[in-house]
């Protein structure tokens, strides 16, 4: 079986020790923040960052050029030349997949003997993660590339994207809600209830009031969405935006309600957080649908 590797980008909002245990390297996207530009070598702690928002900053996010995109592939080739599945943040939220696709285009043509194979995930944050955890799992049960990037286009839109924000006015500035959406919603306590739909759109798919019962009516669509996926959920990936407390309660109430133990908590990363904000609190999962 000839040996691949599975790349990535940064808003998989991964441990960095998942990166470096299964030699998945990862493109980083950019933000913007006070005047200044950062990656994932040069960034800012993550209390940093959401502290910087609440207090008026207004960062923004760029995708990698093609270019860029076909520097990181050679780079990477150089230091082991195999083939690659890449595993892109969604099209409809990032030009990252088509930036990805020219340069790996672009690399096959040069060397017609290489072979990377780009999907759109058409998954955000650690929903994305989960389906790179899912990919290496395969790949690691001795799958073939092309086996492994059919297995990824077949289960992506069985990773359910769950999460709600503590500020709509995030979601305004984004473009998401309405500002009197974020008002009246600011007003009145309400907090929307989210998912990544399976065109790689964040949706509004209910609300709730207070912070509580929010997280609370999360973890019950998740219980209805899990379906017959049940079994497939050896991992629960969750990802928080400075609100390390309500992701410990969300994580206690998982495990009470499901038996599931394997939940990891990870930050939710400056290019998801720049359009979410802080209290961002998201949960992914397999279900039957999204």
């Amino acid at each position: 079986m000839k040996e691949f590797r599975i790349f990535t980008d940064s808003t998989t909002d991964l441990p960095v020790e998942f990166y470096e245990k299964y030699d998945v390297p990862y493109i980083s996207l950019t933000y913007n923040l006070d005047g200044a530009t950062y990656n994932d070598n040069h960034t800012v702690s993550a209390s940093e960052f959401y502290d910087k928002i609440r207090n008026g900053s207004t960062p923004t996010t760029s995708q990698p050029s093609p270019e860029i995109a076909e520097e990181f592939f050679r780079n990477e080739i150089a230091k082991k030349d195999t083939d690659i599945l890449f595993i892109a943040f969604s099209s409809e939220l990032s030009g990252t997949y088509n930036s990805v696709s020219l340069a790996a285009a672009n690399i096959m043509e040069e060397n017609p003997e290489r072979k990377i194979i780009v999907i759109d995930s058409l998954a955000a944050s650690t929903g994305e993660g989960l389906i790179v955890h899912k990919a290496v799992k395969y790949k690691e049960a001795g799958h073939t590339l092309e086996e492994t990037a059919k297995y990824v286009e077949d289960i992506k839109l069985h990773a359910v994207h769950l999460f709600t924000v503590d500020d709509l006015n995030c979601l305004h500035r984004g473009g998401r809600v309405s500002k009197g959406t974020a008002i009246l919603g600011t007003l009145a306590n309400i907090k929307p209830l989210l998912h990544t739909d399976n065109t790689g759109h964040l949706t509004s798919i209910g609300m709730a009031r207070g912070r509580k019962k929010s997280i609370l009516s999360l973890i019950d669509l998740m219980e209805k969405q899990m379906g017959s996926c049940r079994d497939q959920n050896d991992i629960i990936y969750m990802c928080n935006g400075d609100c390390m407390e309500d992701a410990e309660f969300a994580k206690e109430t998982i495990r009470t309600r499901f038996g599931i133990e394997n939940i990891v908590i990870t930050d939710t990363g400056p290019v998801i957080g720049a359009h979410s904000g802080p209290g961002t609190l998201a949960i992914f999962f397999m279900g039957d649908y999204r």
